[in-house]
């Protein structure tokens, strides 16, 4: 098994600045944010558990500052999901479809802080999640590069900031 990348808490002020930013209202709870885990030795995905509660209505978004950052070996990236289950049975989804963490976004002036966009697409369900329960899944992945690629600029940005 290749060990290939590490998970860590953002610094307690990039937390509360995006806590404060993204999900006003909500607790803020630094010395409750978990690391990131695999629930069993054959597990791929590691578990992200929320560090505050969560009520999304049906048709609610919001974004989720996890409070964890990620350093990643270069050549791999760490995909996030939703929970297989949150997913099928309440229709929970990533505003982005799926999310990409590069191994350079550890280096950003934010630390690298994993924040996490969703809606609760259900038509009539509300969802509510405890502070602390597993609500999506990262998955590290190798990923390659064309043979003529010459890409050389350093990320500058945080979220979002290689899009469009």
């Amino acid at each position: 098994m290749n060990r290939i990348a590490a998970f860590e808490k953002v610094s307690e002020n990039i937390f509360e600045t995006d806590m404060l930013s993204k999900a006003a209202g909500k607790p803020r709870e630094y010395k409750r944010i978990r690391l990131p885990e695999r629930a069993t030795a054959g597990s791929a995905g590691y578990d992200f558990f929320l560090p505050f509660p969560l009520t999304l209505f049906p048709g609610e978004s919001t974004v989720v500052p996890t409070g964890i950052r990620v350093r990643i070996d270069e050549g791999w990236c760490l995909m996030i999901v939703p929970k297989s289950g949150l997913g099928c049975r309440h229709r929970l989804r990533l505003d982005n479809t799926v999310g990409i963490i590069d191994s350079d976004y550890y280096y950003t002036p934010c630390e690298g802080h994993i924040l996490i966009s969703l809606t609760n697409e259900s038509e009539d369900k509300a969802l509510t999640l405890v502070q602390g329960a597993a609500f999506c899944q990262g998955i590290f992945l190798p990923y390659g590069i064309t043979s003529g690629d010459s890409a050389a600029a350093l990320r500058t940005g945080g979220f979002g900031s290689t899009g469009v």
